[in-house]
């Protein structure tokens, strides 16, 4: 059981948000797709996570090595199960491949190791461990009006170039605290876009303003919640939902977390505290 109160291996699970409609703020339970990491080792070696919502895991890790070029035909694989030797036992976020007789796999060839995220591929590192190792915890104090939170969404989208031209680019857009846009990128992938808008800062030899929020188009995986992470965001909110560990990841780190940013709305799914508004604290 976690804070959710989830049994493992579920789909969707229940969490406490404040939903933000028209002024009024109210504490209600919401349904949130749950994502998981998944270990995929062949022959007891480590050579995949991929971040994942929890079922269809042998298809998923056999699609997964077959796609990657890591086995070379399906008929490598003898037989695909959860790992006995996993720590707790049975656990049902490890799988073990066993190769077919004849064919081998000699890890010392695999150049590098994945983190795949659910929403944008490969991405790095090969530990369950490795994706949480290293939290920090966001402390600075951007706070931001209801009113003008729900206002970003339609300045995001108007300063999105190429969106405008071909309609399918995600975007992350940086705000200042008098609601400035102090930067947008586009990427066909949201994971890129933030990439983009971190780098930018970057390459100019400036840091992230200490009092900014992120805004993202589309959902809010764990990845995009560990990027604004180790960029010390404190604030990131999204037009979509957020997956479970996106939540759990932002309540960790003392981030906020807003979903279903649309219209005069939006969820919070942690950190209640920095918009201002009467809005409740989300109970642990």
């Amino acid at each position: 059981m976690d804070l959710f109160g989830r049994v493992q291996n579920q789909r969707q699970v229940e969490s406490q948000i404040v939903r933000w409609r028209d002024s009024e703020a109210r504490a209600e339970r919401d349904i949130v797709s749950v994502e998981e990491p998944l270990e995929v080792r062949i022959e007891g070696n480590s050579v995949a996570v991929i971040m994942r919502t929890p079922g269809d895991d042998f298809e998923l890790s056999a699609g997964f090595l077959l796609s990657e070029g890591i086995l070379d035909g399906a008929d490598a694989i003898g037989s695909i199960s959860y790992c006995p030797h996993a720590d707790p036992p049975n656990e049902k976020n490890v799988v073990e491949v066993k190769l077919a007789a004849g064919h081998a796999f000699d890890s010392s060839q695999l150049k590098r190791n994945f983190y795949a995220s659910s929403s944008c591929g490969v991405c790095g590192k090969a530990s369950i461990e490795a994706i949480t190792a290293g939290r920090m915890i966001v402390a600075h104090h951007f706070t931001v009006d209801g009113h003008d939170l729900c206002a970003w969404p339609e300045a995001m989208r108007h300063a999105q170039a190429v969106f405008e031209q071909t309609g399918s680019l995600h975007a992350a857009a940086l705000f200042a605290h008098d609601n400035t846009l102090l930067g947008i990128h586009e990427d066909v992938g949201r994971h890129n876009a933030v990439d983009k808008i971190v780098g930018s800062f970057a390459l100019k030899g400036e840091p992230i303003p200490e009092v900014c929020g992120l805004m993202v188009s589309g959902r809010t995986s764990f990845e995009i919640v560990q990027k604004a992470l180790v960029a010390g965001i404190a604030f990131v909110a999204a037009v979509s939902a957020p997956s479970s560990l996106a939540v759990e990841l932002a309540r960790a780190g003392g981030m906020t977390l807003v979903g279903f940013l649309r219209g005069k709305g939006f969820n919070v799914y942690a950190g209640g505290e920095r918009i201002r508004g009467d809005v409740p604290i989300i109970g642990e």
